[in-house]
């Protein structure tokens, strides 16, 4: 939380001067969802979905755009669930089961709806979470 509040407090000067100034701040899909149980994670992550709302606000009229990604579960090698896959096979299997789509995402997928957010290309979004997720989410989206 205080790194993302000290990314922005470092680069806002320089993104008012910029003709497409744009933040994107990554949270989770256990910051909109019950996940793994009551976790400081989830609640901290939510908190960012939280500043990065009232950001989109306080920064539009300096020309800032405040956007967030929330990934529901992404494999890539070396990552988290590549360790659950190999240690935790069971709770593998079943998160894939949960996801309509029936596969994890990839680190790729992500980055792009990332890079898409934050560029001009985006230019009238703000104040908006995006949830990538295949589906794993199970809640009304508005």
């Amino acid at each position: 939380m205080l790194g993302t509040w000290r990314g922005v407090e470092l680069t806002q000067p320089y993104l008012e001067k910029s003709d497409a100034g744009a933040i994107v701040v990554i949270s989770t899909t256990a910051a909109v969802e019950a996940f793994a149980g009551a976790s400081p994670y989830g609640a901290i992550k939510a908190g960012l979905l939280n500043y990065a709302s009232n950001l989109a606000q306080a920064l539009a009229g300096s020309g800032i755009r405040v956007n967030s990604v929330s990934p529901g579960p992404v494999y890539f090698e070396g990552g988290a669930w590549e360790q659950i896959k190999t240690h935790m096979t069971d709770f593998y299997d079943a998160t894939i089961a949960n996801i309509p789509m029936g596969r994890m995402g990839d680190n790729y997928e992500i980055a792009d709806t990332v890079a898409f957010l934050a560029s001009p290309r985006s230019a009238w979004t703000t104040g908006t979470n995006v949830v990538v997720d295949g589906g794993f989410t199970k809640r009304v989206q508005f």
